[in-house]
């Protein structure tokens, strides 16, 4: 009988549950070919042409496009037309009326004539009164999106809040500063001109804005001057009134070219207003590859 042999043991040392992460594995996904289905599939995209997005209920996040600014801009200059066409029939309507005042020094004038003034006088006052206040909320409307899509374009948010701006127009005497630094801010947007220089305001809205300016103070003035009830003073009230009526057209019409100037600026360049250019010469230029190269196999 032979003697017990000692039993060989391997010892194999292996690390403990959850040492190691378990690496996945990457799936990587193999072109199989372009789609295919059994049937016709019943989506795809409606017919219709491109057209800008319209805002939603609900959703602030919509741009502004330019077709919503020029759209503004041309309900505005309609209203600006209607003002202005407004405010000249009443100051003819102001000046008839002194003209009949200068002749009732020499006789008595026929109660049809006269109220045929009066008729005249007073509709065409309360039509330039509603075709003023139409205007304004017209411009005003453009206003607003004129300032966010300069301010889109420029890449800065208005210095003012568009409360602040309505308070400025509304408060007497600061509507004479506040109209005039608004429109210079936007032009300065509009001409994509950077955040921290100074805005330059142009030529037209200068004359816009001393316009703006000499109209207010002139139509103050006249209002004041309503409270004299002399006989000449009276006969004076009636040519301010006159006088008062053209400078509000003079706005008008300066107020549509202001419109139509930022308008333009914020609209995109037209192709047919750019003069094309063509290449007459290159010197000092590498001669150009006959064919490009291209390894065998390669996509086209």
């Amino acid at each position: 009988m032979q003697p017990l042999q000692p039993m060989r043991v391997d010892w194999v040392a292996t690390p403990p549950p959850g040492a190691y992460q378990r690496r996945l594995r990457r799936f990587t996904p193999r072109y199989q070919g372009p789609p295919s289905y059994p049937v016709p599939p019943r989506w795809g995209f409606p017919l219709l042409a491109w057209r800008w997005p319209t805002s939603v209920m609900g959703d602030a996040a919509v741009p502004v496009s330019v077709d919503q600014v020029r759209t503004r801009a041309r309900a505005a200059a309609n209203a600006l037309s209607l003002a202005a066409l407004t405010a000249i029939w009443a100051a003819g309507s102001e000046v008839w009326r002194y003209v009949l005042l200068a002749l009732s020094r020499y006789g008595a004038l026929s109660p049809t004539t006269v109220g045929l003034s009066d008729a005249m006088v007073v509709s065409s006052a309360v039509v330039s009164w509603v075709a003023s206040a139409l205007a304004i909320v017209l411009t005003l409307l453009w206003l607003r999106r004129a300032r966010d899509a300069a301010a889109d374009a420029a890449g800065y948010a208005p210095s003012r809040s568009d409360l602040h701006v309505i308070i400025g127009l509304v408060v007497p005497g600061v509507n004479l500063v506040v109209p005039g630094s608004v429109a210079a801010e936007l032009e300065h947007a509009a001409l994509r001109e950077p955040a921290d220089r100074r805005p330059n305001p142009s030529r037209l809205l200068r004359i816009w804005w001393g316009l703006w300016v000499i109209t207010g103070l002139f139509v103050a003035f006249t209002l004041v001057w309503t409270f004299r009830s002399s006989v000449q003073a009276l006969a004076d009230g009636v040519l301010l009134h006159a006088f008062a009526d053209l400078l509000a057209a003079a706005v008008a019409i300066t107020t549509i070219l202001v419109v139509r100037r930022i308008t333009t600026l914020l609209l995109p360049v037209d192709p047919s207003a750019v003069r094309f250019m063509r290449v007459v010469g290159v010197k000092d230029a590498p001669e150009p590859p006959l064919r490009a190269e291209r390894y065998a196999g390669s996509a086209r």
